[in-house]
């Protein structure tokens, strides 16, 4: 034994274990006191609540849902809501950042100006201020009898209305399933090296490729529409509101235009430091041998700009999905606000925030492995930037 002890790997592996088992112990001694506490208190724990009836209902869901349904259910809504807003909120701020960014590096100073003017503001306010400024503005628009309307699109304090196709709910999905298609398709085909064609050759290809995907998709729509109904559903006033088409309440429309904005804020500030880092070198280069301005462009400053902006991007992609918690402010039943009810109404407070601490976690760790895949497979090898 004495002999074992001498051994520095034998001492270095019994103290690894020594410290792990003292934080298991910790942790179990924790578990076993919390719930002593719990059942002196009168409350139960355990996760037997997930399958009860949980009679309230949400004000928002992708899915179908009622009041007897049971809290697993809910959760299930609750994570969905919170992906489907926080995917449409780091779309708009990613296209609001690109347009910033590209301002703060364009040679014009007026679009440096706007864009630095931007980035100094809305970078600066709070989110949670930025979202009750927003709704503020949301609810005083005009009532729906006064709404705001233009081309089928009506806008007004309960929300915005806008023309939907009369279609199942498979037919719709596998509609949007062709659209994304249509816009990956052609990125796709352009890059690969699976073609015999060179690069700068395939726009015919890229072309076909996304109009067949659209054309996928109308043929979808177009079968999949519901019997005697017209393709789109327009908005009508109808009393003292207004019916068909599809709503986009203000608190998904209040969080989407602030997450939007503020990251928007962030992304740009990345994207310009991307761009920044483009060597002169490289691009004197390319119009050395004759590139015209827009393939300099989208053959140099981007890939390599791109490649700067990923590793940044992907922190600010989590950060931003982790500031949907903010619909809790005003009332979107994200997954924050479904915990905060169960809580409520079950009394499960420590199951319920373990729930949300793994829904979180997974959500983010696997944003983060896409984005870390994504940036080794454009990863170059070597000095990524040289000046």
């Amino acid at each position: 034994m004495v002999s074992l002890l001498r051994n520095q790997k034998v001492r270095n592996a019994l103290l690894q274990v020594l410290y792990v088992g003292s934080i298991a112990a910790m942790v179990l001694a924790g578990i076993v006191i919390a719930r002593r506490n719990l059942a002196d208190q009168g409350i139960t724990s355990g996760f037997d609540f997930l399958f009860k009836s949980t009679g309230w209902d949400v004000n928002f869901s992708l899915l179908p849902a009622m009041a007897n349904d049971p809290y697993w259910w809910y959760f299930l809504i609750g994570i969905i809501n919170t992906l489907f807003l926080g995917s449409v909120g780091l779309i708009l701020a990613t296209i609001v950042g690109t347009i910033v960014g590209l301002a703060r590096t364009s040679s014009n100073d007026l679009a440096r100006l706007l864009g630095r003017t931007y980035v100094d503001i809305f970078r600066n306010i709070p989110l949670i201020l930025q979202v009750f400024f927003w709704y503020a503005i949301i609810t005083h628009l005009p009532t729906p009898r006064s709404a705001h309307e233009a081309w089928g699109f009506q806008l007004t304090s309960r929300g915005l209305y806008i023309p939907f196709p009369n279609v199942g709910s498979a037919a719709f999905a596998a509609a949007t399933v062709a659209v994304i298609a249509a816009i990956v398709l052609p990125a796709w085909l352009g890059r690969t090296s699976l073609l015999a064609q060179p690069i700068g050759q395939r726009r015919t290809i890229q072309f076909a490729a996304a109009a067949a995907a659209l054309a996928c998709a109308a043929i979808i729509l177009a079968l999949g529409r519901l019997p005697d109904t017209p393709l789109l559903d327009f908005p009508a006033l109808q009393g003292l509101n207004l019916r068909g088409g599809l709503r986009i309440p203000p608190e998904f429309a209040t969080l989407a235009i602030a997450i939007a904005i503020y990251g928007g804020s962030y992304i740009a500030e990345i994207v310009r430091g991307g761009f920044k880092s483009v060597g002169t070198g490289q691009v004197e280069a390319a119009l050395s041998l004759g590139l015209s301005p827009w393939r300099v462009f989208t053959l140099v400053r981007l890939p390599l700009a791109l490649r700067a902006m990923l590793p940044i991007l992907a922190n600010q992609y989590v950060w931003l999905m982790k500031a949907t918690t903010m619909g809790i402010a005003v009332g979107f039943t994200d997954f924050f606000m479904i915990v905060a009810l169960t809580i409520n109404h079950s009394g499960q407070t420590v199951e319920a925030i373990g729930i949300l601490m793994a829904g979180f976690l997974a959500i983010n760790l696997s944003l983060a492995a896409v984005f870390n895949r994504i940036n080794k497979a454009i990863a170059l090898k070597g000095n990524q930037l040289r000046g």
